[in-house]
């Protein structure tokens, strides 16, 4: 069962076993290849972050499209409000490091492109979520307090929609959004994306959140893909109730 109110008031939930720990090992080889990193060999792990792009073979598919989500995107987003997941997308895998990762700052991703497609920093947020129902956490390795597990500021996608709401259905940049949002959210507390391959962590989209340096001792392996809606959010979904309780 997935706690609808907790996610209205925290923003996100924690999905356990919502693929098998067989699938994630699976991906997790094909991710290791593409790293270019020896696993046996710490001497190769010379990078804080390797990013790698889209992934949407088979195995990627089954862990996005497991009976377990496809119930818990309905509890939360609504039935049928939702376009079943066709991959995972990218993947930054964080590797122990003393070096700084360089993109640990707060913000809450984008979710529509604006006038120049290819300008990642002028890509849109508005306050109906337009292009995004969620945003996930699918661990793929067990993540500890020690391995860069992503921080979240609980409730902090409540302080969003006044900030979005003047700038109408164009919203406002990635850069806009988060020079607002994250010092409206900094008295909200602090959690951890932690656990173990497997769990999938299902984020309101205007959570505000950030990537934090790996000291631990095994690489973390994690997807944070978009949720795509199949239309304008329904009136009962959470996701949306939720937007509108960040405006009383």
């Amino acid at each position: 069962m997935i706690d609808v109110d907790a996610f209205i008031a925290d923003g996100f939930v924690r999905v356990e076993e919502a693929f098998s720990r067989e699938l994630a090992a699976e991906c997790r080889e094909i991710l290791w290849r593409d790293t270019g990193c020896d696993p046996d060999d710490r001497s190769t792990w010379t990078r804080p972050v390797v990013r790698l792009g889209g992934y949407a073979q088979e195995p990627f598919r089954a862990a996005a499209n497991t009976p377990r989500l496809h119930r818990a995107f309905d509890a939360i987003v609504g039935a049928g409000a939702w376009e079943p997941p066709g991959g995972l997308g990218t993947f930054p895998v964080r590797f122990p490091s003393d070096e700084a990762p360089g993109d640990d700052g707060w913000h809450i991703d984008a979710s529509f492109p604006g006038d120049d497609p290819s300008d990642f920093m002028d890509a849109r947020v508005n306050a109906e979520s337009k292009g995004r129902a969620l945003l996930g956490l699918f661990l793929f390795s067990d993540v500890a307090e020690d391995d860069a597990p992503t921080r979240v500021r609980a409730g902090s996608h409540l302080d969003v929609p006044p900030i979005l709401d003047p700038a109408g259905d164009g919203g406002l940049s990635f850069m806009d959004l988060a020079g607002k949002a994250v010092p409206a959210s900094e008295h909200r507390p602090v959690a951890l994306a932690t656990g173990r391959a497997g769990d999938v962590y299902l984020c309101h989209p205007f959570l505000v959140h950030a990537a934090q340096p790996h000291r631990g001792t095994a690489p973390r392996f994690m997807a944070q893909p978009p949720l795509l809606p199949s239309g304008p959010l329904p009136e009962g979904s959470p996701v949306r109730i939720a937007i509108e309780r960040g405006r009383t």
